[in-house]
Formats: structure tokens, C-alpha cells, sequence
């Protein structure tokens, strides 16, 4: 992955350009002086729509829109946020193989933009060694607190509480997330993993007023069984 490079402990961080977006283009907008003018017709789906016409706003320059598809819960994730959330799946399987709880997010600024990702690191005894956790204070100091806001954390997990209330402290945007705590502690129990010391809530128990997107069906299978090797022992 291109950018700056890795900050030690935290993971890699720095500009890194968006996916490819020529294969699932559906239309075209024009922006001006780096700005993008946004007109989307809306069917029913909450936040980002599916885009079905064009804006003209002279002098331009085209960029690709795209498709949509469902949440579990009615939302609508656009195919190339997939790319961010398969990601976060990758760096789950990373923290899986260096013997780490399966957990990877990464944070996308307002333009599309990969500007940091990590892992979980908690093997060495910090359980605060969150990515969530880890990606919400490196903010701080790769964003302005517009560009908090108007960025995105992707992550394989939605946010423990102490990562929400981060989340929520340093003023970050949207939460995408594959599986749901819900459906993590409903995983846990069944493999008889003892409940954690810290009560499982969602998001918005923690930080109401944080726009909070997913499960997403197509990849939570990945993400359960990372976990179910994780908790029987077998990482390879």
C-alpha cells in the first residue's frame, strides 16, 4: 500500500489513493475547482443514494459515481466502499496470523482517501490496543477537525465502547462496520469465550450522534471465522 509509510505500533498512515472506480461506474458528475457538486436521485435508502442522473457545473471535470447496495439494516454501503471493508477484513487476518485478536479498520477522508490503517495489538498485554482506538487519536494529527468529520473508520467489528466514546471525543464521521457486537458476543458465547470485563453496546448507546452503517452480510461470515480460529487455537 502506497503513502507515507508505517508509524511504529500504529500501522500504515498517509494519503493513499482511492480504489479503481472505472469498473462499477453508473454515471458522471462535473466539480469545480475541486469541489463536488452533488445531486442524487434518493429511493428510500437512508444517506448515500444510488446516483441515476448527471450535474453540469461548468468549467468541469468528470468523476465517476456509483452504485449502491443494502445494509442489513436498510443502509446503503457503495460497491467501492467494499473495497475499504475488505481491507479491514485483511488486517483482521493479519492480527489473526500474529496471533492477535481478528480486528482491522481503516479511516478514509472525505474525498476517498486511505489516510491510516491498523490492526489490533492487544497480544502484548494492552487491551486498549484497539485499531479503532489507535486510528481515532492518530486523527487527531493527520486531520483538521472539518476533515474529522467528514471522514470515515471502516472496520471489521463495530466499535467497543472505549472505541466509540474515542470516536466520539475526537469528532470523526461515520462508522462503517462488517459484523455487529451483537453478533460478535452472540459468536463468543456460542464458543464459550467468558463475557468481557466491559458490557457490550452499540455505537449509539456510546455516541448517539455518530452515523453508524452496517452489518454487511456478504462479508460477515469472513469475519466470524476469523474468530472461531482465533478462540479454538489454530491462527495458520
Amino acid at each position: 500500500m502506497q503513502g507515507r509509510g508505517a508509524v511504529p505500533g500504529i500501522g500504515r498512515v498517509g494519503r493513499i489513493p482511492a480504489p479503481s472506480e472505472d469498473a462499477l461506474d453508473v454515471g458522471s458528475l462535473d466539480v469545480v475547482g475541486g469541489t463536488v457538486g452533488v445531486e442524487q436521485a434518493r429511493h428510500g435508502c437512508r444517506r448515500r443514494g444510488v446516483h441515476v442522473g448527471t450535474v453540469s457545473v461548468l468549467p468541469g471535470r468528470e468523476r465517476s459515481v456509483f452504485a449502491s447496495r443494502p445494509c442489513e439494516d436498510g443502509a446503503v454501503i457503495e460497491d467501492r466502499e467494499l473495497v475499504h471493508l475488505r481491507r479491514c477484513v485483511e488486517l483482521a487476518a493479519e492480527a489473526l496470523a500474529a496471533g492477535d485478536e481478528p480486528f482491522g479498520s481503516v479511516l478514509v477522508d472525505g474525498d476517498g482517501e486511505v489516510r491510516a490503517e491498523d490492526r489490533n495489538r492487544v497480544a502484548g498485554g494492552d487491551r486498549t490496543r484497539h485499531p479503532e482506538f489507535a486510528l481515532a487519536r492518530l486523527s487527531t494529527t493527520l486531520m483538521t477537525p472539518e476533515e474529522r468529520h467528514r471522514a470515515t473508520v471502516y472496520t471489521s467489528g463495530e466499535h467497543c465502547p472505549m472505541c466509540a466514546a474515542a470516536h466520539g471525543w475526537v469528532g470523526l464521521g461515520r462508522i462503517v462496520y462488517v459484523a455487529s457486537s451483537a453478533q460478535l458476543s452472540a459468536w463468543l458465547s456460542e464458543l464459550g469465550v467468558p463475557a468481557p470485563p466491559v458490557a457490550t453496546l452499540p455505537v449509539s448507546d456510546v455516541a448517539p450522534n455518530v452515523v453508524v452503517e452496517g452489518p454487511v452480510p456478504s462479508l460477515v461470515e469472513e469475519i466470524r471465522a476469523l474468530h472461531v480460529r482465533f478462540h479454538r487455537g489454530n491462527a495458520s
